[in-house]
């Protein structure tokens, strides 16, 4: 398949009594990592780059994580660039901005 951007905001409804969200987005982000694809976590969202199909699979993974952690319903959101020729790249978006200034 084509390679792609994929930046994700997971947002799981907590538990009754729950208000402590670091734990889910936490367990995500574990996902994300122990996938190997590269990655940026930003302050609102994460974006990961890498095979469309791979990129895709994390997301239902990491959904199904939320689940195992008693989250009652998911809401994902998710901005997606998708490239045949190969050309998406973090790097190549933000060479102009190294340190993200």
């Amino acid at each position: 398949m084509a390679q792609a951007l994929l930046s994700i905001q997971i947002l799981p409804k907590l538990k009754q009594g729950d208000d402590d969200i670091v734990p889910y987005v936490d367990r995500a982000i574990e996902i994300i990592k122990a996938s190997g694809v590269p990655y940026r976590v930003g302050p609102l969202e994460t974006t990961m780059e890498g095979d469309l199909d791979r990129l895709l699979d994390i997301v239902k993974a990491m959904n199904a994580a939320m689940f195992e952690l008693g989250s009652p319903s998911v809401l994902s959101q998710i901005k997606l660039s998708v490239d045949a020729a190969g050309n998406a790249s973090m790097a190549r978006l933000l060479q102009k901005y190294p340190d993200g200034k």
